[in-house]
């Protein structure tokens, strides 16, 4: 039994070696290797494409800008009210005559007549 066993096996072990495939056409390959892990032959590692990292979002830098203060500054134009300015030398009154080289006379206005 042991016999069998053992021819069954070295049986198997030579069909393994000996078979061909379809493709062989009648040869026969018969290929013996010794692996001692002496790196004859290196297989370099598969290159792969880096990983794809998107740049990061950096939102756009806020600029604060610090406005002054309104300042009031009042007209030298504006006249008071209630008053009418005459000037002696062109004969006329403010807003007709607009420069006076006398200067104005405040006048208390007066109604027409």
């Amino acid at each position: 039994m042991k016999t069998s066993r053992w021819a069954l096996g070295v049986a198997a072990v030579a069909a393994a070696l000996f078979a061909g495939s379809a493709l062989a056409h009648g040869r026969v390959v018969v290929g013996v290797g010794f692996g001692f892990g002496f790196p004859g032959y290196y297989y370099p590692a598969p290159y792969y494409y880096p990983a794809y990292y998107p740049y990061p979002y950096y939102p756009p830098t806020q600029v604060v800008v610090q406005q002054q203060p309104q300042s009031y500054v009042e007209r030298q134009d504006v006249q008071e009210a209630g008053y009418w300015y005459y000037c002696a030398a062109a004969k006329g009154y403010y807003p007709y005559v607009k420069e006076c080289p006398a200067g104005w006379q405040k006048v208390a206005p007066q109604p027409q007549r």
